[in-house]
Protein backbone atom coordinates (compact mmCIF):
# COMPACT_ATOMS: atom_id res chain seq x y z
CA UNK A 1 0.00 0.00 0.00
CA UNK A 2 1.48 3.61 -1.15
CA UNK A 3 -1.16 6.30 -0.69
CA UNK A 4 -0.80 9.96 -0.83
CA UNK A 5 -4.13 11.30 -2.86
CA UNK A 6 -5.32 13.30 0.34
CA UNK A 7 -3.99 16.67 2.04
CA UNK A 8 -3.74 14.35 5.49
CA UNK A 9 -1.51 11.92 3.73
CA UNK A 10 0.87 10.58 6.92
CA UNK A 11 3.91 13.14 7.41
CA UNK A 12 3.05 14.99 4.01
CA UNK A 13 5.00 11.73 2.77
CA UNK A 14 1.90 9.13 2.28
CA UNK A 15 0.06 5.80 4.44
CA UNK A 16 1.62 2.47 3.75
CA UNK A 17 0.08 0.76 6.28
CA UNK A 18 -3.59 2.20 6.88
CA UNK A 19 -4.77 4.97 5.23
CA UNK A 20 -5.20 8.04 7.63
CA UNK A 21 -9.18 7.83 6.33
CA UNK A 22 -9.83 4.87 7.52
CA UNK A 23 -8.84 2.19 4.33
CA UNK A 24 -7.18 -0.82 5.41
CA UNK A 25 -4.52 -2.09 2.88
CA UNK A 26 -5.96 -4.54 1.05
CA UNK A 27 -8.85 -1.96 0.17
CA UNK A 28 -6.21 0.34 -1.00
CA UNK A 29 -4.72 -2.02 -2.90
CA UNK A 30 -8.01 -2.76 -4.86
CA UNK A 31 -8.71 0.50 -5.91
CA UNK A 32 -5.19 0.89 -7.33
CA UNK A 33 -6.16 -2.71 -9.12
CA UNK A 34 -9.36 -1.17 -10.50
CA UNK A 35 -7.52 2.07 -11.83
CA UNK A 36 -5.44 -0.18 -13.39
CA UNK A 37 -7.46 -1.57 -15.38
CA UNK A 38 -9.73 1.63 -16.34
CA UNK A 39 -6.29 2.68 -18.22
CA UNK A 40 -6.26 -0.88 -20.32
CA UNK A 41 -10.34 -0.16 -20.76
CA UNK A 42 -9.26 2.92 -22.19
CA UNK A 43 -6.70 1.95 -24.03
CA UNK A 44 -9.16 -0.08 -25.81
CA UNK A 45 -12.52 1.68 -25.68
CA UNK A 46 -10.61 5.09 -27.62
CA UNK A 47 -9.69 3.12 -31.04
CA UNK A 48 -12.97 1.41 -30.94
CA UNK A 49 -14.71 4.31 -30.50
CA UNK A 50 -12.69 5.49 -33.90
CA UNK A 51 -14.79 2.55 -35.89
CA UNK A 52 -18.14 2.92 -34.01
CA UNK A 53 -17.45 0.03 -31.67
CA UNK A 54 -16.37 1.07 -28.40
CA UNK A 55 -18.50 -0.15 -25.67
CA UNK A 56 -21.50 2.01 -24.59
CA UNK A 57 -20.89 1.35 -20.85
CA UNK A 58 -17.07 1.90 -20.65
CA UNK A 59 -17.32 5.47 -20.16
CA UNK A 60 -19.73 5.84 -17.44
CA UNK A 61 -18.05 2.28 -15.74
CA UNK A 62 -14.61 4.14 -15.78
CA UNK A 63 -15.83 7.41 -14.25
CA UNK A 64 -18.17 5.77 -11.65
CA UNK A 65 -15.11 3.90 -10.73
CA UNK A 66 -13.22 6.79 -10.26
CA UNK A 67 -15.77 8.38 -8.04
CA UNK A 68 -15.70 5.64 -6.13
CA UNK A 69 -11.68 5.61 -5.32
CA UNK A 70 -11.84 8.77 -4.49
CA UNK A 71 -11.11 9.66 -0.63
CA UNK A 72 -13.40 8.58 1.88
CA UNK A 73 -16.08 7.55 -0.59
CA UNK A 74 -16.25 4.10 -0.67
CA UNK A 75 -14.29 1.16 1.83
CA UNK A 76 -16.33 -1.90 0.78
CA UNK A 77 -13.82 -4.48 -0.06
CA UNK A 78 -16.83 -6.94 -1.93
CA UNK A 79 -17.69 -3.76 -3.93
CA UNK A 80 -14.19 -3.65 -4.81
CA UNK A 81 -14.10 -7.11 -6.19
CA UNK A 82 -17.57 -6.59 -8.40
CA UNK A 83 -16.06 -3.58 -9.79
CA UNK A 84 -13.05 -5.39 -10.43
CA UNK A 85 -15.03 -8.59 -12.17
CA UNK A 86 -17.13 -5.51 -14.44
CA UNK A 87 -13.84 -4.00 -15.31
CA UNK A 88 -12.53 -7.09 -17.27
CA UNK A 89 -15.44 -8.18 -18.86
CA UNK A 90 -15.92 -4.53 -19.96
CA UNK A 91 -12.40 -4.69 -21.31
CA UNK A 92 -12.19 -8.14 -22.59
CA UNK A 93 -15.47 -7.10 -24.94
CA UNK A 94 -13.31 -5.12 -26.67
CA UNK A 95 -10.80 -6.08 -29.63
CA UNK A 96 -7.99 -5.64 -28.86
CA UNK A 97 -5.86 -2.10 -30.02
CA UNK A 98 -2.29 -3.32 -31.29
CA UNK A 99 -0.39 -6.39 -31.10
CA UNK A 100 1.54 -6.02 -28.52
CA UNK A 101 -0.85 -4.34 -25.80
CA UNK A 102 -0.24 -3.22 -22.34
CA UNK A 103 -0.66 -5.58 -19.48
CA UNK A 104 -3.47 -3.37 -17.85
CA UNK A 105 -5.14 -4.78 -21.41
CA UNK A 106 -4.39 -8.34 -21.18
CA UNK A 107 -4.36 -9.55 -17.13
CA UNK A 108 -6.81 -12.41 -16.56
CA UNK A 109 -7.22 -13.63 -13.02
CA UNK A 110 -8.48 -17.13 -11.52
CA UNK A 111 -9.32 -16.27 -8.41
CA UNK A 112 -9.59 -13.59 -5.69
CA UNK A 113 -5.81 -15.06 -4.51
CA UNK A 114 -4.56 -13.67 -7.66
CA UNK A 115 -6.92 -10.28 -7.77
CA UNK A 116 -4.99 -9.15 -4.37
CA UNK A 117 -1.49 -10.51 -5.42
CA UNK A 118 -1.57 -8.52 -8.61
CA UNK A 119 -2.59 -5.53 -6.79
CA UNK A 120 0.07 -5.43 -4.62
CA UNK A 121 1.96 -4.45 -7.74
CA UNK A 122 0.12 -2.02 -9.84
CA UNK A 123 -0.16 1.01 -7.30
CA UNK A 124 1.62 4.69 -7.33
CA UNK A 125 4.87 3.09 -6.65
CA UNK A 126 5.45 0.97 -9.77
CA UNK A 127 6.03 4.31 -11.54
CA UNK A 128 9.85 4.23 -10.71
CA UNK A 129 10.42 8.22 -12.23
CA UNK A 130 9.48 10.57 -9.31
CA UNK A 131 8.31 13.49 -11.85
CA UNK A 132 6.71 11.40 -14.18
CA UNK A 133 4.96 10.01 -11.16
CA UNK A 134 3.75 13.01 -9.73
CA UNK A 135 2.44 14.38 -13.27
CA UNK A 136 0.46 10.87 -13.89
CA UNK A 137 -0.89 11.23 -10.61
CA UNK A 138 -1.84 15.01 -10.48
CA UNK A 139 -3.77 14.33 -13.50
CA UNK A 140 -5.42 10.93 -12.44
CA UNK A 141 -6.46 12.51 -9.44
CA UNK A 142 -7.98 15.48 -11.60
CA UNK A 143 -9.44 13.22 -13.54
CA UNK A 144 -11.11 11.97 -10.13
CA UNK A 145 -12.56 15.09 -9.66
CA UNK A 146 -13.94 15.50 -13.24
CA UNK A 147 -15.44 11.85 -12.88
CA UNK A 148 -17.56 12.82 -9.25
CA UNK A 149 -18.39 16.06 -10.70
CA UNK A 150 -19.66 14.78 -14.11
CA UNK A 151 -21.52 11.69 -12.66
CA UNK A 152 -23.96 14.58 -10.69
CA UNK A 153 -24.68 15.92 -13.97
CA UNK A 154 -25.15 12.64 -15.95
CA UNK A 155 -27.43 10.99 -13.25
CA UNK A 156 -29.72 14.55 -14.29
CA UNK A 157 -29.95 13.81 -17.51
CA UNK A 158 -27.17 16.52 -18.71
CA UNK A 159 -24.16 14.86 -20.82
CA UNK A 160 -21.19 15.50 -23.16
CA UNK A 161 -19.38 12.56 -24.82
CA UNK A 162 -16.22 14.71 -24.71
CA UNK A 163 -15.82 14.48 -20.84
CA UNK A 164 -15.97 10.99 -20.48
CA UNK A 165 -13.85 10.49 -23.63
CA UNK A 166 -10.88 12.84 -22.33
CA UNK A 167 -11.03 10.74 -19.13
CA UNK A 168 -9.89 7.57 -21.17
CA UNK A 169 -7.41 9.96 -23.16
CA UNK A 170 -6.07 10.94 -19.67
CA UNK A 171 -6.13 7.47 -18.05
CA UNK A 172 -4.34 6.15 -21.42
CA UNK A 173 -1.87 8.49 -21.33
CA UNK A 174 -0.71 6.82 -17.64
CA UNK A 175 0.55 3.60 -19.20
CA UNK A 176 2.71 5.54 -22.34
CA UNK A 177 5.74 6.88 -22.69
CA UNK A 178 5.24 10.66 -23.14
CA UNK A 179 7.52 13.33 -22.81
CA UNK A 180 6.70 15.85 -19.44
CA UNK A 181 5.87 18.75 -21.77
CA UNK A 182 3.47 16.10 -23.11
CA UNK A 183 2.43 15.00 -19.72
CA UNK A 184 2.43 18.74 -18.63
CA UNK A 185 -0.18 19.32 -21.48
CA UNK A 186 -2.61 16.71 -20.47
CA UNK A 187 -2.48 17.87 -16.73
CA UNK A 188 -3.54 21.75 -18.18
CA UNK A 189 -6.31 19.88 -20.54
CA UNK A 190 -7.20 18.70 -17.29
CA UNK A 191 -8.62 21.76 -15.94
CA UNK A 192 -9.70 23.16 -19.16
CA UNK A 193 -12.35 19.99 -19.73
CA UNK A 194 -12.65 20.47 -15.54
CA UNK A 195 -14.64 24.15 -15.93
CA UNK A 196 -16.62 22.45 -19.13
CA UNK A 197 -17.63 19.98 -16.53
CA UNK A 198 -18.46 22.08 -13.62
CA UNK A 199 -20.11 24.67 -16.28
CA UNK A 200 -22.19 21.68 -17.45
CA UNK A 201 -23.04 20.41 -13.44
CA UNK A 202 -24.03 24.05 -12.86
CA UNK A 203 -26.62 24.09 -15.71
CA UNK A 204 -27.93 20.72 -14.83
CA UNK A 205 -28.32 21.61 -11.48
CA UNK A 206 -30.01 25.23 -12.27
CA UNK A 207 -32.44 24.10 -14.85
CA UNK A 208 -33.30 21.51 -12.56
CA UNK A 209 -33.74 22.86 -9.08
CA UNK A 210 -33.86 26.40 -10.11
CA UNK A 211 -31.55 29.36 -9.65
CA UNK A 212 -30.01 29.52 -6.26
CA UNK A 213 -31.62 32.48 -3.77
CA UNK A 214 -29.38 34.09 -1.26
CA UNK A 215 -30.97 31.91 1.77
CA UNK A 216 -30.62 32.09 5.42
CA UNK A 217 -30.83 28.69 7.62
CA UNK A 218 -31.84 27.80 10.80
CA UNK A 219 -29.12 25.39 12.76
CA UNK A 220 -31.78 24.84 15.39
CA UNK A 221 -34.26 21.75 16.01
CA UNK A 222 -37.74 20.48 16.74
CA UNK A 223 -38.88 18.12 18.78
CA UNK A 224 -39.68 15.30 16.10
CA UNK A 225 -38.10 12.46 14.53
CA UNK A 226 -35.85 13.24 11.63
CA UNK A 227 -33.23 11.95 9.51
CA UNK A 228 -30.46 13.57 8.27
CA UNK A 229 -28.78 13.82 5.00
CA UNK A 230 -25.42 14.33 3.77
CA UNK A 231 -22.84 14.23 0.82
CA UNK A 232 -23.45 16.03 -2.33
CA UNK A 233 -26.41 14.80 -4.22
CA UNK A 234 -29.26 16.89 -4.71
CA UNK A 235 -31.56 13.81 -6.64
CA UNK A 236 -31.16 12.19 -3.73
CA UNK A 237 -32.43 15.05 -1.55
CA UNK A 238 -35.25 15.59 -3.91
CA UNK A 239 -36.36 12.12 -3.84
CA UNK A 240 -36.05 12.08 0.12
CA UNK A 241 -38.26 15.31 0.43
CA UNK A 242 -41.06 13.49 -1.54
CA UNK A 243 -41.03 10.22 0.34
CA UNK A 244 -40.78 12.14 3.87
CA UNK A 245 -44.07 14.39 2.73
CA UNK A 246 -46.83 13.84 5.51
CA UNK A 247 -45.10 11.10 7.05
CA UNK A 248 -44.23 13.34 10.37
CA UNK A 249 -40.59 13.18 9.86
CA UNK A 250 -38.47 15.90 9.33
CA UNK A 251 -35.42 16.20 7.15
CA UNK A 252 -32.30 17.98 8.21
CA UNK A 253 -29.18 18.57 5.59
CA UNK A 254 -25.64 18.08 6.34
CA UNK A 255 -22.20 19.02 5.24
CA UNK A 256 -22.11 19.91 1.95
CA UNK A 257 -26.24 19.40 1.54
CA UNK A 258 -26.21 22.77 3.50
CA UNK A 259 -27.00 24.54 -0.16
CA UNK A 260 -29.90 22.63 -1.06
CA UNK A 261 -31.98 25.40 1.35
CA UNK A 262 -31.07 27.99 -1.47
CA UNK A 263 -32.50 26.42 -4.63
CA UNK A 264 -36.28 26.96 -4.98
CA UNK A 265 -36.89 23.12 -6.01
CA UNK A 266 -36.59 22.57 -1.83
CA UNK A 267 -38.01 26.10 -0.72
CA UNK A 268 -41.26 26.02 1.43
CA UNK A 269 -41.34 22.54 1.83
CA UNK A 270 -42.60 22.37 5.56
CA UNK A 271 -40.34 19.40 7.02
CA UNK A 272 -37.07 20.64 5.46
CA UNK A 273 -35.94 22.07 8.85
CA UNK A 274 -32.57 23.47 8.36
CA UNK A 275 -28.97 22.44 8.67
CA UNK A 276 -27.69 19.98 11.70
CA UNK A 277 -23.73 20.05 12.25
CA UNK A 278 -20.98 21.05 10.29
CA UNK A 279 -18.16 19.71 8.15
CA UNK A 280 -17.82 15.49 7.12
CA UNK A 281 -15.16 15.19 9.72
CA UNK A 282 -17.51 15.73 12.63
CA UNK A 283 -19.67 12.95 11.81
CA UNK A 284 -18.93 10.54 14.51
CA UNK A 285 -20.12 13.11 17.18
CA UNK A 286 -22.69 14.80 15.11
CA UNK A 287 -24.28 11.26 13.48
CA UNK A 288 -23.89 10.04 17.58
CA UNK A 289 -25.88 12.98 18.73
CA UNK A 290 -28.77 12.99 15.64
CA UNK A 291 -30.80 9.78 16.56
CA UNK A 292 -32.28 9.80 13.51
CA UNK A 293 -31.21 7.58 10.31
CA UNK A 294 -28.67 8.94 8.46
CA UNK A 295 -28.34 9.05 4.13
CA UNK A 296 -24.90 9.31 2.50
CA UNK A 297 -25.44 10.39 -1.14
CA UNK A 298 -21.61 10.85 -1.48
CA UNK A 299 -18.05 11.30 -0.16
CA UNK A 300 -17.35 12.00 2.45
CA UNK A 301 -17.91 9.10 4.84
CA UNK A 302 -16.22 8.63 7.98
CA UNK A 303 -15.80 4.96 9.58
CA UNK A 304 -19.17 5.08 11.83
CA UNK A 305 -19.11 4.36 15.57
CA UNK A 306 -20.63 1.34 16.35
CA UNK A 307 -23.63 2.80 18.66
CA UNK A 308 -25.35 4.45 15.75
CA UNK A 309 -23.92 2.06 12.55
CA UNK A 310 -27.69 0.26 12.79
CA UNK A 311 -28.83 4.12 11.42
CA UNK A 312 -26.22 4.92 8.39
CA UNK A 313 -27.39 4.17 5.14
CA UNK A 314 -25.40 4.54 1.92
CA UNK A 315 -26.19 4.96 -1.89
CA UNK A 316 -24.82 5.56 -5.12
CA UNK A 317 -20.98 4.84 -4.92
CA UNK A 318 -20.35 5.29 -1.38
CA UNK A 319 -19.96 1.97 0.86
CA UNK A 320 -19.07 0.70 3.98
CA UNK A 321 -18.85 -2.97 5.51
CA UNK A 322 -21.81 -3.51 7.39
CA UNK A 323 -23.69 -0.61 6.27
CA UNK A 324 -27.50 -0.78 4.53
CA UNK A 325 -26.88 0.38 0.73
CA UNK A 326 -29.87 1.43 -1.00
CA UNK A 327 -29.52 1.01 -4.81
CA UNK A 328 -31.40 3.00 -7.54
CA UNK A 329 -34.33 0.58 -9.88
CA UNK A 330 -34.15 1.05 -13.67
CA UNK A 331 -35.91 4.35 -13.68
CA UNK A 332 -33.06 5.84 -11.43
CA UNK A 333 -35.74 5.83 -8.92
CA UNK A 334 -34.56 5.18 -4.91
CA UNK A 335 -37.18 3.58 -1.60
CA UNK A 336 -36.01 5.90 1.23
CA UNK A 337 -39.01 3.94 3.02
CA UNK A 338 -36.94 1.52 5.41
CA UNK A 339 -35.24 5.42 6.76
CA UNK A 340 -38.44 6.51 6.88
CA UNK A 341 -39.66 3.68 9.00
CA UNK A 342 -36.83 3.45 11.01
CA UNK A 343 -36.68 7.38 11.91
CA UNK A 344 -40.33 7.25 13.03
CA UNK A 345 -39.25 4.82 16.16
CA UNK A 346 -35.95 7.50 16.68
CA UNK A 347 -35.48 9.44 19.45
CA UNK A 348 -35.47 13.48 18.40
CA UNK A 349 -32.36 15.52 17.23
CA UNK A 350 -29.85 16.82 19.91
CA UNK A 351 -28.93 20.15 19.81
CA UNK A 352 -25.35 20.84 17.85
CA UNK A 353 -23.25 23.91 17.50
CA UNK A 354 -24.28 27.71 18.58
CA UNK A 355 -27.40 28.19 17.04
CA UNK A 356 -26.76 31.03 14.59
CA UNK A 357 -28.38 30.76 11.78
CA UNK A 358 -26.10 30.28 8.19
CA UNK A 359 -26.20 32.09 5.39
CA UNK A 360 -26.00 30.02 1.92
CA UNK A 361 -27.44 30.39 -1.87
CA UNK A 362 -25.10 32.98 -2.82
CA UNK A 363 -24.23 31.17 -5.88
CA UNK A 364 -23.34 33.74 -9.21
CA UNK A 365 -27.00 34.41 -10.49
CA UNK A 366 -27.92 35.60 -6.93
CA UNK A 367 -24.81 37.58 -6.45
CA UNK A 368 -24.62 39.07 -10.38
CA UNK A 369 -28.23 40.16 -8.99
CA UNK A 370 -26.46 42.55 -6.63
CA UNK A 371 -23.67 43.84 -9.42
CA UNK A 372 -24.99 47.36 -8.73
CA UNK A 373 -24.48 47.51 -5.01
CA UNK A 374 -21.28 45.59 -5.12
CA UNK A 375 -19.42 47.73 -8.07
CA UNK A 376 -21.05 50.54 -5.81
CA UNK A 377 -19.39 49.02 -3.20
CA UNK A 378 -15.82 48.85 -4.93
CA UNK A 379 -15.79 51.96 -6.37
CA UNK A 380 -16.56 54.09 -2.87
CA UNK A 381 -13.92 51.97 -1.13
CA UNK A 382 -16.96 49.74 1.12
CA UNK A 383 -15.22 46.82 -0.07
CA UNK A 384 -11.90 47.01 -0.63
CA UNK A 385 -10.71 43.29 -1.52
CA UNK A 386 -12.42 39.64 -2.19
CA UNK A 387 -10.51 36.78 -0.36
CA UNK A 388 -11.80 33.66 -2.28
CA UNK A 389 -11.62 30.88 0.70
CA UNK A 390 -13.12 28.14 -1.20
CA UNK A 391 -12.38 24.54 -0.53
CA UNK A 392 -12.15 21.68 1.70
CA UNK A 393 -12.69 21.56 5.57
CA UNK A 394 -10.67 18.66 7.40
CA UNK A 395 -9.56 17.69 11.07
CA UNK A 396 -6.03 18.47 11.87
CA UNK A 397 -5.50 21.05 14.17
CA UNK A 398 -3.65 23.44 11.67
CA UNK A 399 -6.86 23.90 10.01
CA UNK A 400 -7.42 26.43 12.53
CA UNK A 401 -5.91 28.75 10.47
CA UNK A 402 -9.03 29.72 8.31
CA UNK A 403 -10.60 30.26 11.19
CA UNK A 404 -8.00 32.76 12.60
CA UNK A 405 -7.49 34.06 9.21
CA UNK A 406 -11.25 34.95 8.45
CA UNK A 407 -11.51 36.42 11.88
CA UNK A 408 -8.52 38.45 11.26
CA UNK A 409 -10.03 39.79 7.72
CA UNK A 410 -10.64 43.47 7.69
CA UNK A 411 -14.22 44.64 7.67
CA UNK A 412 -13.85 45.94 4.54
CA UNK A 413 -13.07 42.27 2.86
CA UNK A 414 -15.69 39.88 1.45
CA UNK A 415 -15.00 36.28 1.65
CA UNK A 416 -16.17 34.40 -1.46
CA UNK A 417 -16.70 30.47 -0.42
CA UNK A 418 -17.88 27.45 -1.88
CA UNK A 419 -17.33 23.68 -0.32
CA UNK A 420 -16.80 22.54 3.37
CA UNK A 421 -14.03 24.78 4.56
CA UNK A 422 -16.96 27.37 4.86
CA UNK A 423 -17.88 25.84 8.20
CA UNK A 424 -14.11 27.20 9.69
CA UNK A 425 -15.89 30.64 9.44
CA UNK A 426 -19.57 31.04 8.09
CA UNK A 427 -21.23 30.71 11.70
CA UNK A 428 -19.04 33.08 13.34
CA UNK A 429 -21.36 36.44 12.27
CA UNK A 430 -19.19 38.33 10.33
CA UNK A 431 -21.57 40.64 9.52
CA UNK A 432 -22.19 42.38 6.10
CA UNK A 433 -21.58 45.63 4.19
CA UNK A 434 -24.21 47.96 3.17
CA UNK A 435 -26.59 44.39 3.11
CA UNK A 436 -24.00 42.39 1.33
CA UNK A 437 -22.82 39.43 3.46
CA UNK A 438 -18.63 39.24 4.05
CA UNK A 439 -19.31 35.64 3.38
CA UNK A 440 -20.76 34.53 -0.08
CA UNK A 441 -21.16 30.85 -0.12
CA UNK A 442 -21.90 30.00 -3.49
CA UNK A 443 -22.45 26.45 -2.03
CA UNK A 444 -21.06 23.03 -2.45
CA UNK A 445 -17.38 21.98 -3.86
CA UNK A 446 -19.84 21.28 -7.21
CA UNK A 447 -20.54 25.14 -7.18
CA UNK A 448 -17.24 26.45 -7.29
CA UNK A 449 -18.08 27.37 -10.84
CA UNK A 450 -19.75 30.21 -9.77
CA UNK A 451 -16.92 31.58 -8.37
CA UNK A 452 -15.05 31.81 -11.49
CA UNK A 453 -18.34 33.45 -13.24
CA UNK A 454 -18.36 36.00 -9.99
CA UNK A 455 -14.80 36.72 -10.76
CA UNK A 456 -14.78 36.99 -14.56
CA UNK A 457 -18.19 39.45 -14.33
CA UNK A 458 -15.82 41.71 -11.83
CA UNK A 459 -13.33 41.81 -14.22
CA UNK A 460 -15.59 42.78 -17.38
CA UNK A 461 -17.44 45.56 -15.29
CA UNK A 462 -14.11 47.26 -14.53
CA UNK A 463 -12.43 46.34 -17.54
CA UNK A 464 -9.18 44.91 -16.35
CA UNK A 465 -7.74 41.38 -16.56
CA UNK A 466 -9.04 38.90 -13.91
CA UNK A 467 -5.65 38.64 -11.81
CA UNK A 468 -5.59 42.53 -11.31
CA UNK A 469 -8.81 42.22 -9.65
CA UNK A 470 -8.94 42.94 -5.77
CA UNK A 471 -9.13 39.02 -5.34
CA UNK A 472 -7.16 37.18 -3.32
CA UNK A 473 -6.99 33.21 -3.41
CA UNK A 474 -6.69 31.22 0.02
CA UNK A 475 -7.67 27.91 -0.59
CA UNK A 476 -8.25 25.04 1.19
CA UNK A 477 -7.83 20.94 -0.13
CA UNK A 478 -8.35 17.94 1.36
CA UNK A 479 -9.33 15.73 -1.82
CA UNK A 480 -9.74 15.06 -5.44
CA UNK A 481 -11.86 17.20 -6.14
CA UNK A 482 -10.43 19.96 -5.19
CA UNK A 483 -7.56 19.42 -7.11
CA UNK A 484 -9.56 19.67 -9.97
CA UNK A 485 -10.99 22.88 -9.05
CA UNK A 486 -7.34 23.94 -8.73
CA UNK A 487 -6.45 22.99 -12.10
CA UNK A 488 -9.04 24.75 -13.64
CA UNK A 489 -8.35 27.77 -12.05
CA UNK A 490 -4.72 27.49 -13.51
CA UNK A 491 -6.45 26.36 -16.36
CA UNK A 492 -8.61 29.96 -16.65
CA UNK A 493 -4.82 31.79 -16.23
CA UNK A 494 -5.80 32.76 -12.58
CA UNK A 495 -1.73 33.26 -10.67
CA UNK A 496 -1.13 33.84 -7.44
CA UNK A 497 -2.85 31.02 -5.38
CA UNK A 498 -1.95 30.29 -2.27
CA UNK A 499 -2.98 26.79 -0.88
CA UNK A 500 -2.69 24.33 2.45
CA UNK A 501 -2.55 23.63 5.01
CA UNK A 502 0.32 21.59 3.25
CA UNK A 503 1.06 21.36 -0.06
CA UNK A 504 -0.08 18.07 -1.87
CA UNK A 505 2.53 15.17 -1.22
CA UNK A 506 2.43 13.96 -4.63
CA UNK A 507 3.74 17.17 -6.47
CA UNK A 508 7.18 16.39 -7.33
CA UNK A 509 10.05 19.28 -6.14
CA UNK A 510 10.88 19.91 -9.86
CA UNK A 511 6.76 19.58 -10.99
CA UNK A 512 5.97 22.47 -8.05
CA UNK A 513 8.90 24.26 -9.76
CA UNK A 514 6.93 24.73 -12.96
CA UNK A 515 3.76 25.77 -11.13
CA UNK A 516 5.44 28.33 -9.05
CA UNK A 517 7.14 29.82 -11.56
CA UNK A 518 4.43 29.62 -14.37
CA UNK A 519 1.11 30.35 -11.84
CA UNK A 520 2.94 31.89 -8.22
CA UNK A 521 1.19 29.20 -6.53
CA UNK A 522 2.48 28.79 -2.86
CA UNK A 523 1.91 27.06 0.49
CA UNK A 524 -0.13 29.49 3.11
CA UNK A 525 1.93 30.62 6.06
CA UNK A 526 0.93 32.32 9.11
CA UNK A 527 -2.36 34.34 9.05
CA UNK A 528 0.54 37.94 9.60
CA UNK A 529 2.12 37.31 6.88
CA UNK A 530 -0.80 36.58 4.74
CA UNK A 531 -3.00 39.04 5.60
CA UNK A 532 0.21 41.22 4.33
CA UNK A 533 0.35 39.47 1.01
CA UNK A 534 -3.71 38.84 0.13
CA UNK A 535 -4.90 42.28 1.63
CA UNK A 536 -2.09 44.88 1.07
CA UNK A 537 -3.07 47.91 2.66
Amino acid sequence: MFCYQCEEALNQKGCTKRGICGKDEETANLIDLLIYLCRGISARNLPAMEKGAENKKAGTFIMDSLFMTLTNVNFDKDRYFEMIDEAIKIRDSLPPAANSEHDACTWKPKNRAEIEEKAKHVGVLSTQNEDVRSLRELLIYGLKGVSAYYHHAQLLGYTDEEIPKFVQKGLLSTIQELSVPEMTGLVLECGGVGVKTLELLDRAHTETFGKPEITTVKTTVRDRPAILITGHDLLDMKMLLLQTKGTGVDVYTHGEMLPAHGYPAFKGIDNLIGNYGSSWWHQREEFESFNGPVLITTNCIVPPKDSYKDRVYTTSVVGYPGLKHIKADEKGHKDFSALIEQAKKCKPPLPVGNGNDLITGCAHDAVLALAGPVTDAIKNGAIKRFIVMAGCDGRHKEREYYTEFAKALPKDTVILTAGCAKYRYNSLGLGDIGGIPRVLDAGQCNDSYSLVVIAKALAEAFGVDINDLPVSYNIAWYEQKAVLVLLALLHLGIKDIAIGPYLPAFVSPAVLDVLVKNFGLSKNSTVEEDLKKMVPQ
